[in-house]
């Protein structure tokens, strides 16, 4: 079974259904996951996936803020939900398909704007439920997985346009950086994307308030996709589609895709 997955921080799906159906049309992954979608499960605008062949779904949601969902044209049952570090926010969906492939999807907190917990509620709270999130995955280490997610954080160098000036930018610090490192080797999550990309920048947000994004390209991955290590050799063709960043009034995230011959 050969299967394409994308993850894509929305930035509210009732508000951007029309490019989800685009994306739906024109590149047709067979599970699609969405984070941030603002919505709750009920308010989803479902008939139009439905029509397009994304007739399963598991989600989690809340009004205005946060929630995930995951959109299939592959029969998938939920397989869980988690409210680590207790925020009440819609932030964790898994589902598992037919074939025993369990998938994760993750709204990491973005932290706020100070990296110290001190004076920024926010940002202790995403360090706890990264904390969490490790200590969920160490509990029982994850087989035949994938997790994929707006996770946040952009760990490597070359995960931003300029190490040296986001090292004390949220999202890029030591700290943060060190948090994701110790969960994805709690579960011995291979990171998918660099497995297929290894080198050079690459990116999946690019900020609202640089009206000339494109240009001037100073972006973060924030978007990952892991997989189990009894798995991941079955990962290729990894792409970020940089270019539904330029579709009129867009997320300021990118979908991340890759496919699994399983």
């Amino acid at each position: 079974m050969t299967f394409t997955l994308a993850t894509w921080n929305i930035n509210s799906v009732r508000l951007r259904e029309n490019l989800v159906a685009r994306l739906m049309t024109e590149e047709a992954p067979d599970v699609l996951c969405l984070q941030e979608c603002k919505s709750p499960v009920d308010k989803i605008p479902l008939e139009q996936f439905q029509t397009l062949g994304y007739t399963h779904m598991v989600a989690r949601g809340q009004k205005g803020y946060n929630g995930v969902a995951i959109l299939s044209k592959l029969p998938i049952e939920e397989a869980g939900a988690e409210d680590f570090a207790s925020l009440g926010h819609a932030r964790h969906i898994a589902g598992r398909l037919e074939n025993g492939v369990t998938v994760h999807n993750f709204y990491v907190p973005a932290g706020g704007d100070k990296p110290d917990r001190k004076v920024n509620e926010k940002f202790g709270q995403k360090l706890d439920y990264l904390t969490e999130m490790r200590d969920f995955f160490r509990a029982e280490t994850p087989k035949k997985a994938i997790l994929v997610g707006d996770l946040n954080i952009a760990p490597r160098e070359d995960d931003v346009w300029d190490h040296k000036k986001l090292l004390k930018v949220v999202s890029h610090t030591p700290i943060e950086v060190a948090h994701l490192t110790e969960t994805q080797e709690a579960g011995c999550w291979v990171d998918v994307t660099r497995q297929d990309i290894p080198e050079g920048q690459l990116y999946s947000w690019w900020s609202y308030r640089s009206p000339d994004w494109d240009g001037a390209d100073k972006g973060r991955r924030l978007d990952h996709v892991w997989a189990t290590p009894d798995i991941s050799n079955a990962a290729h063709s990894s792409r970020v589609l940089r270019d539904v960043r330029g579709w009129e009034q867009p997320s300021d995230h990118a979908p991340v895709f890759a496919t699994f011959d399983l």
